[in-house]
């Protein structure tokens, strides 16, 4: 089936379009421009964590209109290191936790070219220890808290319960990766068929990817790190259950579906989808798009213990 030309262009609004080029301070206002903002009947709170460094980590809290589960979500945002706000996520973390019953907490975190690698990763680490060791700032027990994140978040997503795992301060169980960037090379020597496959005429390319990465982590001896490319980490067992959700043209696809194939074979427990038709960044579109609630429901599901057996590697959604 082929893209629809609603979908690209929709795509082309709340995606990765280059209005710039490596001009991220247009590419930061053409986002704020184009994503929606949250209407005022959301419910949202704004709290602030301390990072390594002493800087003030801006987070908000989004309310989900019926509680379905105390569970709460970590949710970091795409935008390729460079980009992406909490405010240009809110409407997306809004309709999430309405979506899955949920709490969800979205993390504003120091973004490159000015704050390069480890800076993002460490603002997003001590808000998942904030969460993590001082539950009690809900005024309540909080059973389980998820990382969730989208490309660039869910690198970060990754980073951090690698990061978690060596430090020890605490236990990630579980994580939802949408469309995770995992790897650091974004050339035509790339391992990965899909960067070449899709890194041209699909709103996000390859170059763009590339550019990114090198804005991120611009000493190219840090880009091996598993903290900026978790899938060369050298351990996995033991890391949290884990989603990954692709998308059929995306130069991340392949990276995304190999990491999960990764986690099985060290004795993780992965589910796999690859959405068909689907370009990178869908997940932000609005709920009105069939494949955006399709992927809530299978959060919700990957939530909820009833996501059922689906294939470690390569599952197609229909």
């Amino acid at each position: 089936m082929a893209i629809s030309k609603m979908m690209t262009l929709a795509l082309r609004a709340l995606s990765y379009a280059e209005p710039g080029g490596r001009d991220y301070r247009l590419e930061r206002i053409f986002q704020s421009l184009t994503h929606p903002s949250l209407p005022a009947l959301y419910t949202v709170w704004e709290h602030h964590v301390i990072s390594k460094d002493g800087y003030e980590v801006p987070m908000r809290i989004f309310y989900p209109k019926a509680m379905a589960s105390e569970e709460l979500l970590l949710f970091f945002h795409g935008g390729g290191w460079v980009s992406g706000t909490i405010d240009t996520y809110s409407k997306t973390c809004a309709d999430l936790a309405d979506a899955v019953g949920r709490r969800v907490v979205s993390v504003d975190y120091r973004l490159a070219p000015e704050y390069p690698f480890p800076h993002g990763l460490e603002d997003c680490y001590a808000a998942a220890r904030e969460l993590f060791l001082h539950s009690d700032m809900f005024h309540g027990d909080v059973p389980e808290i998820i990382l969730m994140g989208d490309s660039a978040g869910g690198n970060l997503s990754a980073a951090v319960s690698l990061l978690a795992a060596a430090r020890g301060e605490f236990y990630v169980k579980r994580q939802i990766l949408l469309y995770p960037a995992v790897y650091y090379d974004y050339t035509e020597s790339s391992p990965f068929p899909s960067v070449w496959e899709n890194g041209e005429g699909y709103l996000l390319t390859s170059k763009k990817v590339q550019e990114y990465m090198e804005l991120y982590s611009p000493d190219p001896r840090q880009r091996k790190s598993p903290y900026v490319a978790p899938i060369l980490a050298p351990k996995l067992s033991g890391q949290p259950e884990t989603l990954i959700i692709t998308a059929e043209f995306d130069p991340l696809r392949d990276e995304g579906e190999a990491y999960g194939e990764k986690l099985r074979k060290a004795g993780c427990t992965v589910w796999v989808v690859r959405f068909p038709d689907m370009l990178h960044g869908f997940f932000s579109l609005p709920v009105r798009f069939a494949p955006v609630r399709r992927c809530h429901a299978y959060i919700k599901r990957f939530l909820d213990g009833t996501i059922g057996e689906i294939e470690n590697a390569g599952k197609t959604d229909s």
